[in-house]
């Protein structure tokens, strides 16, 4: 190994510190180092730099993706769907216990844009399985079954609730109605495909 190769590996392994892959990244790039050597016959610092990129930024980079692990991922979408709910769930108490305007406003603005917002709560559920699939690629499948049935579990919850009256219909006024209830079953049923399609196009971003 010549002087620019060992001052590359060094600032390499200097900047990883602690990473769990720090000896594999520093052979891989041992690898790459050589290889350019083999094609070009020089491998000074800075074409080394210019090659490969700066050992700094390599280190963070990998820092970055060592962050993002599987079980981080599902909890963070858990935390999400979870404070959703919180935050309906809010929100309904204060409109039925407070005579504030402005949740009387928020309310009816609300209710009239149900659709809208099932296309939104839609669209998480997609991001859910596009994030997963970016990320952790064909491992990632089981993680998204499991990660799609935690996060369902609220949404569940509520359905049961109310379909069985233990929240009182009139609370959700003038949107619980049959084919309301009926449509939201029916929305449910669609968001495992809705995540496995994001889940697929992910993949297809990560290759």
């Amino acid at each position: 190994m010549n002087e620019a190769a060992k001052t590359f590996q060094e600032k390499l392994a200097d900047e990883l510190d602690d990473h769990p892959d720090k000896e594999s990244i520093l052979a891989e790039y041992q690898a790459h180092i050589y290889e350019l050597e083999q094609d070009t016959g020089k491998s000074s610092y800075p074409i080394l730099v210019e090659r490969l990129g700066d050992p700094e930024e390599i280190a963070s980079l990998w820092k970055q993706e060592a962050a993002i692990t599987p079980k981080k991922t599902q909890w963070l979408f858990v935390i999400l769907n979870v404070a959703i709910f919180l935050g309906g769930a809010t929100l309904t108490i204060i409109y039925h216990v407070f005579d504030w305007n402005w949740t009387d406003i928020l309310w009816e603005g609300l209710t009239k844009a149900a659709s809208l917002i099932m296309v939104i709560y839609t669209f998480f559920w997609g991001l859910l399985g596009y994030e997963i699939g970016k990320e952790f690629g064909e491992a990632g499948r089981k993680l998204l079954r499991k990660t799609f049935l935690i996060c369902l579990i609220p949404n569940l919850v509520l359905m049961y609730l109310v379909i069985f009256k233990f929240i009182p219909h009139k609370w959700f006024e003038p949107l619980i109605s049959l084919p309301f209830i009926l449509a939201c079953i029916g929305f449910t049923i669609v968001l495992y495909p809705v995540s496995r399609l994001g889940y697929k196009w992910g993949r297809k971003k990560s290759v």
